[in-house]
């Protein structure tokens, strides 16, 4: 009889082109089927962008409802039947940051023997609403205090401590468990990434921008991502700069209130919306620069793909410096003055685009050694 692959339970939010979502699938498609299999735990009704290619790999999407403190005891119980009725689960492989704590309680009550907290945060976000919102430091400080309880329950409940990186362990972990995180590199597909000059010209033509210098983004529309600071950048780069233009690759809840600041600037013109795409490798061959001024990440998968491409970028430097693997980051402090950031990207917008293949796989950031890894990971412990 033909062995059967063991199956690993992946809980997220909803299977988009998030950071944490694209670093599954980049493992998932690279790991032998044929011996591990993942399924995937979600909590949104609706289909999510990698849906399809999860279903046509072989792996079953189950839905859950969202976690709220409304329904806490009512989730609680619908993930103890879930459990009940898929005692084939025997290793929880959780991106829910400090939430995978509720997750991790069922299990741990229903007998599964492995559960891993994958880290993907590196900073507490609510400290950055006491820095840029003074008005909430109440509101920001009981938010931290919850946080941070939780964090102390996911440390009992997990077997294994994951993280993307040195940071983002200590933030759910803490500093004194460093020595017990694995680090999960945030790898890619270097290959599908790597610069080709004659699809940087394709999609030029495809989008009419053959003269123009392009800045780049690529991340959701939310308050993280510091849209409006990006668009302050761009705004004061176009007076030193003019020739200019800028791609914003995403979707999210605040996508209109950004197009509403763009108008009120005046800039529409020099400002794309793509809205979400499937063909990022394409789209960044015709970046010029990846500006990323992000309140906090973890360690940003899309950072390695912009390196992988040959792409300079210039992000805040709340971002571990973990993600500059081949020299092409300059960062940025969030309270530098604005004329500083533009200085900076109009200065890196010239320079000879190379092949980073090399940097990618001597930093260990290539998928394939990397999914080989994790895939003997699982098989050790199951």
């Amino acid at each position: 009889m033909e062995a059967k692959p063991i199956r690993i339970l992946h809980v997220l939010t909803i299977m988009n082109r998030g950071g944490a979502e694209t670093m599954v699938m980049n493992y998932y498609r690279n790991i032998n089927r044929e011996l591990v299999q993942f399924d995937f735990l979600l909590h949104r009704k609706e289909t999510g962008a990698f849906d399809n290619e999860i279903l046509s790999l072989g792996g079953k999407i189950y839905r859950m409802p969202s976690i709220s403190p409304r329904n806490y005891f009512k989730y609680q119980k619908e993930l103890e039947q879930f459990f009940d009725e898929h005692p084939e689960y025997q290793v929880v492989h959780s991106h829910l940051n400090a939430l995978s704590s509720i997750i991790f309680k069922v299990a741990k009550k229903k007998g599964i023997k492995t559960r891993i907290a994958h880290s993907h945060l590196a900073v507490e976000p609510f400290v950055f609403l006491k820095v840029f919102k003074p008005n909430t430091d109440i509101k920001a400080t009981i938010k931290d205090s919850t946080q941070s309880l939780i964090r102390r329950r996911i440390r009992h409940l997990s077997t294994h401590y994951f993280a993307c990186g040195e940071k983002a362990g200590d933030w759910l972990f803490g500093k004194s468990n460093r020595d017990k995180v694995k680090i999960i590199n945030n790898a890619v597909n270097a290959k599908d990434f790597l610069y080709n000059s004659e699809i940087r010209k394709k999609v030029q033509n495809e989008l009419g921008l053959e003269d123009r210098k392009i800045i780049g983004h690529v991340g959701r529309f939310n308050e993280q991502k510091n849209h409006f600071l990006l668009i302050d950048i761009f705004h004061r780069l176009l007076q030193k700069n003019p020739n200019c233009t800028l791609l914003l690759v995403g979707g999210g809840n605040l996508k209109s209130k950004v197009q509403h600041k763009v108008g009120q600037l005046g800039i529409t013109k020099e400002v794309v919306f793509l809205g979400l795409r499937d063909d990022i490798p394409e789209l960044l061959q015709v970046f010029d620069l990846f500006l990323f001024p992000s309140l906090y990440e973890g360690l940003p998968v899309t950072l390695i793909e912009a390196q992988a491409s040959g792409l300079k970028i210039v992000a805040s430097d709340t971002i571990t410096n973990e993600v500059d693997i081949t020299g092409l980051i300059t960062f940025c402090g969030l309270t530098d003055p604005i004329d500083h950031w533009a200085e900076e990207v109009d200065k890196n917008l010239t320079y000879k685009r190379k092949n980073m293949l090399s940097s990618i796989v001597q930093g260990q950031y290539d998928i394939v050694e990397n999914a080989k890894n994790l895939q003997e990971f699982y098989l050790k412990i199951y």
